[in-house]
């Protein structure tokens, strides 16, 4: 944490878990998202989620430099503000919530296309945050079509 770049990349100390970091992560995302959702409009968490995700790539690409690795474990704003974009998106009932976050770490973890073209090609914080961006609109296609599906 000698940079206070470190501090968000690392998710405020959420991404410094021992086992499943990312997890972990996501994890302070859905915790952390009802502070953010009450206090600000839609319009206006998704204008706070876009200056965090260009925010978070500047912070993850400087702490992936620090680190000697890029896409280090470690490194966790880009799940929070994924899943805090599929939380926005998503209808608030815990059931939907929690097939959301189910749905996200798995294609987080698995890395469909072009989710592992970011993940494997783009080694900067661009690459970083727009893999967990994939994989939040897999996670949101997935829940869009079970809202259709179940009426």
């Amino acid at each position: 944490m000698a940079h206070p770049a470190h501090l968000v990349a690392c998710g405020f100390g959420s991404g410094l878990s021992p086992k499943a970091p990312g997890t972990v992560g996501t994890l302070f995302a859905w915790a952390s998202f009802p502070l953010l959702s009450s206090r600000l409009s839609d319009l206006e968490l998704l204008a706070f989620l876009l200056l965090a995700f260009v925010g978070g790539a500047a912070a993850a690409h400087r702490t992936g430099v620090d680190l000697g690795v890029i896409d280090h474990g470690g490194i966790v704003w880009d799940e929070i503000v994924a899943f805090w974009l599929v939380l926005l998106l998503c209808p608030t009932h815990w059931g939907w919530q929690t097939a959301a976050f189910i749905l996200f770490r798995t294609f987080d973890i698995r890395k469909p296309p072009p989710a592992s073209y970011f993940d494997e090609q783009v080694k900067n914080g661009w690459g970083v945050m727009c893999d967990d961006l994939v994989a939040a609109g897999y996670a949101l296609l997935v829940l869009a079509l079970a809202r259709f599906v179940s009426g």
